[in-house]
């Protein structure tokens, strides 16, 4: 399988099953509807553990653009392979969010609130204030992306760093602490994708009641993480093992 669509695969079924159990909590009539933040944040955990299981050997599972940039400034991925690596993380989490709308569909038909059909696809703010928006996105994606660098082996050399199918459980641990722990402020995107090509689908799917993309707002969960996991990736050139 090539880095493109072990990255495609990854992000797409990362976004499946995290939006989708946003879906279940937030989507009329749905069997799991009300059921917590709780809910949300295990339910994520699992789908990055699930997406990191499956495409760890072919790609390394970056499924995250902050992830992939972080790699590369610490010299962990090839200058030439980021192209590559988020295209397909961008179209990855387009696709899952697709898959999740078709699967969902008499739920978001019945659904009245165009804020939680938003809410399905892309974060939004608790209390809407840009600068602090995008400080919580800054700490979220640098505690995620610091502990990818460790839980990969990573060292400061010419090895790559890659996340293993047995990383991908710590992995998942770690979203699920930030998620608990940091995700109450902005709903912890902590991924450019997972925020950007959902929001895309939402803005073109023929979805009932759906209202604006909030665009003005979508910058924030793009560019707080990737200054995050640059941070991240510049502190561990510093410190190292």
């Amino acid at each position: 399988m090539s880095i493109f669509v072990a990255e495609l695969i990854g992000t797409a079924i990362l976004i499946l099953l995290g939006n989708g159990v946003v879906a279940t909590e937030l989507l009329e009539s749905t069997k799991g509807k009300g059921t917590g933040w709780l809910l949300i944040t295990i339910g994520w955990a699992v789908a990055v553990f699930v997406a990191v299981f499956i495409v760890a050997p072919f790609s390394g599972a970056h499924i995250n653009p902050a992830v992939t940039i972080g790699l590369a400034i610490a010299g962990k991925v090839e200058i030439t392979l980021i192209p590559t690596y988020l295209s397909a993380q961008l179209l990855g989490a387009a696709l899952g969010s697709f898959l999740v709308w078709i699967h969902y569909r008499p739920h978001f038909t019945l659904t009245k609130d165009p804020d939680l059909i938003l809410a399905v696809h892309s974060t939004g703010p608790a209390i809407r204030s840009t600068m602090d928006n995008l400080i919580s996105e800054i700490i979220g994606t640098f505690v995620l992306v610091l502990a990818v660098f460790y839980i990969s082996g990573a060292t400061v050399g010419d090895a790559p760093a890659s996340l293993g199918a047995l990383d991908a459980l710590p992995v998942a641990l770690v979203v699920l602490a930030i998620g608990m722990s940091l995700g109450g402020t902005t709903g912890y995107a902590i991924n450019p994708a997972r925020d950007l090509g959902p929001r895309i689908m939402h803005a073109i799917l023929p979805i009932k009641n759906k209202g604006g993309s909030d665009w003005g707002y979508a910058w924030i969960p793009v560019v707080g993480p990737i200054i995050g996991g640059s941070l991240a990736a510049l502190l561990f050139l510093v410190i190292g093992n």
